[in-house]
Formats: C-alpha cells, structure tokens, sequence
C-alpha cells in the first residue's frame, strides 16, 4: 500500500511532456510557414524543395550542426530560466535541531522524545522576515536556523553551510491541523512571494515547487496540478492541492508557484511506496496558508470560528431514509441549544446550500469556508429546507478545542527543562477538558520526555502534574524552572505530583 510521507529531511525530474508539445507546435508552425512558398498544385513532397531559394544550393551536411532551436522553445527556456529565479529568490531552507519522537516498537515508550536533525523548506511571505513552513518540519525544534536563498546560476551554490547566509529564526506560532507554522528572522528588505489573488488552481495548470529536497536548496521543479480539493484522509476536513512534481523529503514547507511565481499552495507530503516522488504530491492551499500566516502573525495561535452546528455528508441512503429533497450535499445533523446556529433560526435536517456565496457540496468546502470567515462578520448560509431555499444569518463564535489548546502551548524552546529531561507547560484550569480536573487546579504538567536527558530515578511519567519542589510550591513553569537552577549535582530533590487524581511523591538525586 502507498505510503504518507511527510517530505522534510538527490533526484531531480523534469517532467518532458511540455517541451515536446511545444516542439510538435514549432514543427507544425515551421511548415506553416513554409508552406506558402510552394506553387499551388504542386506534386513535390521533398521538404527541402520548398524551404531553399532555386538559386542557392542545398549545404551538404558537414556533421557540424548549425541549426538553432525554434523561436517557441527559445522563449520557453527563457521564461522557465527567469521564474526559476525570480520565485527561488523567495524560498529558505530551513534547518532544525532538537527533539521529537521516538519510534519505538514499544508502545510505552511513546512518550520518549529523542534528538534530531532535519532539513526542510519555507518560503518568505513578508520582507522584514516572516516565513511560512510546515508545523511537522520544526516539530521538537529546540534550534531553528534558516539558510537565506542562494542566486541560481551562482557559484555560492556549491559554498559549504557554513559560508552561506545563516539566520536564526524565532517560531511565533503553529498550528497542527493545517500542518503550518510561522518562523521570524531579524532581516529586512527580503524578497518574498505572493499568494496567488482571484484565480483559484485548475486542473492542467503548470506548476512549479521550489525546496531543498535532500538538503539539497535551490531546487525547482516542474508539473502540473493533477487535482484539487483532493481530500486523502475522509476523516479530517482538510483538502490539498494534488500535483505529479517531483516532490522528495526536504521539500516539505516549500512554495508551489504558478507560473506567475505567485503562491498557490505549501508543499506538504507525498504519497509513495518507497519515499520518493512517484508523482503523488500534495500542497496547502493558498487562502488557507494566508489566513493561518495572518492569525499566528497577529495573534500567536488561530482564532478559527464555529456556529454550535452540526454537519454532515448526505449519501443516498440517508437521503432516502429522511425524504430528503436531494441525496448529496451537507446535512445539519445537530444544532446545540443556546448555541449561535439555534438563535438564528438553523434547523436540524437543513440542507446547506452555500456559505459566504460559496458553494457548499461537501464537508471539506464548508470547513474551508469556516476556516476563512472572520470572527467579527455574520456568517451567510443559504438553506434548503423541505423544497423552500432560506438564507440565514449565523453569528460566528470563535472555536475552543482544549486539545489544540494543549498542542499549540508546547514549545521545545520554552517547555524543556534539561536537567529534569522534560517537557512541561503552565496547568491552567482551561486544560481541564483536555487533561481532567486536578485536586491541586495548578502546577507544572508534564507533556513529555527526552530519551537521551532521561534520568530514571525521577519516576516522571507524561500526564504528571508537578504541585512542589522539596518544600518549594510549584504554580508555574518560572517558579520550576527558578527551583532547578538552584540545585547542584548530588542535592537531593523530591517532587510532589498528581497522577491518576492521586498525590504523591518522587525523590531522586540531582546529577
């Protein structure tokens, strides 16, 4: 069976189909065009008859070919020769240290985190720093560098890591769901690339996807967009563009341009059977990519919002069960009491026919539509309901999933704790849904452990809420973090946590 590979981490294909056509075009034309030349009527099928002058003689063929491409694949290379350039200026490789999870076969060891080096790509979207990337690329990142783009054609490209332009990079945000994060770095006046306005991405459509795939940066691409709105895993909302570039690991978190160079979508993961491009890649959709960029540049996090509505697919079964009208679209199946949706009058077994004048006609394009609404506009929804079209107004609220909540406070720059060899994070009552509820409501909750910091007489498990340290109370990540550095090896320490609603305590000596 194919496999999903996440592409961050020396083949590079381009695809011929393109220049062969445009060959075919320049032939047919260059017949054309020669075609005038001959008499009308005339028997002669002999090509060279009709493309010499009766008074100059054929040159014979001395072996030394003096024939120039056609005009057609001369602008061709050109325009792919300055794309090339213009949208490789925009695109960084992204280079991360630190910590991520262990593959075990052990299912106890799930928790363990180990050190890592990875390579992936990101893309420049503002000139005073801000990049885009894939949130799996600097996932248990505790150093993020970013290798600034290298001139195409420079001879600088072949320059070793340490001579080319290496930035820190900061990460201001992630976001699991869509797989996007947003890394800073202290430049200024930094060529970016645009997201791609109005046009939306068509089958057919040439593409071009820019990354460092096996490291290797500077690497563009070619195909075209096999599909869109394609949706691989039926259980999550989340549709992608499906492009056959070659995309490779290492190229995860970098642009697919249109021809324009303008942004179409993120480079996100590839299907295959041996990890390698087989055709099969898949990009984040562009107004996706800029909503969540503008929410975690703005405010950290994503504000996404929800109308206290359920929805779901219609298939023919069910419309035959309810007498539905019609036997596809998306169905509300709950509308929750007190909710938005209920004030403004949503009604279970209406048939959502559109949303912001967008069409609705599956799951993933209302999501979509959710994903891009702002929380401080009315949401539009055109209903059917029995045979009669209604359009209702539904307030949007912002959207509060405590495991995001959990997810999106982790952050191996802020939350490990080395000499503990932990991952921890502020316990606040919001994390109760998430968690459950404590017996002491604060603390220092223990989301991870570092398999080569471990030590294991600290007894530390994932799930532990730290509550004191000896006899120093524990209220935050300060407090514990304070209390660490002020213990020397062979100090004894003993930590008071919650587990399983129970107290009790772990003791070990410092090291």
């Amino acid at each position: 069976m194919p496999r999903l590979s996440r592409t961050s981490a020396w083949q590079i294909r381009i695809p011929v189909w393109p220049l062969l056509l445009l060959t075919s075009i320049a032939i047919a034309g260059a017949g054309a065009q020669s075609a005038p030349h001959q008499a009308a009527g005339s028997a002669s099928t002999n090509p060279a008859s009709t493309s010499q002058s009766p008074e100059k003689k054929a040159t014979p063929n001395t072996g030394e070919s003096s024939a120039q491409a056609p005009d057609v694949l001369v602008q061709l290379n050109g325009a792919l020769e300055g794309l090339a350039a213009k949208v490789s200026s925009g695109a960084v490789q992204i280079l991360v240290t630190g910590y991520g999870p262990a593959h075990e076969e052990n299912r106890s060891q799930t928790a363990l985190i180990v050190r890592q080096h990875a390579v992936g790509s990101g893309v420049i979207v503002d000139a005073d720093g801000y990049i885009v990337t894939n949130a799996h690329v600097i996932e248990g990142a505790q150093g993020i560098r970013v290798a600034l783009p290298i001139p195409v054609g420079d001879a600088e490209g072949l320059a070793p890591v340490g001579k080319r332009r290496i930035r820190e990079a900061r990460l201001l945000g992630f976001h699991k769901e869509t797989d996007l994060a947003l890394l800073k770095i202290e430049d200024k006046e930094l060529p970016t690339l645009p997201f791609v306005r109005r046009e939306r991405p068509h089958v057919g459509q040439l593409v071009f996807a820019i990354g460092s795939p096996e490291g290797l940066q500077n690497s563009v691409t070619m195909g075209v967009i096999s599909a869109v709105a394609r949706q691989p895993d039926p259980s999550k909302p989340m549709t992608y563009i499906q492009t056959d570039a070659p995309i490779n690991p290492g190229n995860s978190g970098g642009p697919l341009v249109d021809m324009n160079g303008a942004v179409l979508g993120i480079n996100t993961f590839i299907l295959s059977e041996g990890g390698g491009s087989e055709g099969l890649g898949f990009a984040i959709p562009a107004p996706i990519v800029e909503f969540v960029y503008r929410s975690l540049r703005k405010y950290g996090h994503v504000h996404r919002v929800e109308i206290g509505a359920g929805l779901q697919e219609i298939t023919p079964t069910l419309a035959e069960g309810l007498h539905l009208p019609q036997s596809w679209g998306v169905l509300v199946d709950d509308v929750k009491p007190d909710g938005p949706a209920a004030g403004a009058g949503l009604q279970i077994q209406d048939i959502v026919l559109s949303a912001d004048d967008r069409r609705v006609e599956t799951l993933p394009s209302i999501s979509a539509a959710l994903y891009l609404h702002r929380l401080d506009r009315v949401l539009k929804l055109e209903v059917l309901r029995g045979h009669e079209r209604k359009t209702i107004y539904v307030p949007a609220v912002e959207h509060h999933d405590p495991m995001d909540q959990l997810l999106d406070a982790v952050s191996t720059e802020r939350s490990l704790i080395l000499r503990l060899g932990i991952l921890a994070i502020d316990f606040t009552t919001d994390l109760n849904a998430a968690v459950g509820s404590l017996r002491i409501p604060s603390g220092v909750l223990v989301v991870g452990r570092a398999a080569d910091l471990i030590r294991p007489e600290t007894g530390l498990q994932t799930g532990d809420v730290i509550h004191q340290l000896n006899t120093i109370p524990i209220q935050s990540m300060e407090a514990l973090q304070t209390a660490v550095r002020q213990l020397k090896a062979g100090d004894s320490v003993a930590l008071q946590v919650e587990r399983d609603n129970g107290l009790r305590y772990e003791s070990f000596e410092m090291e």
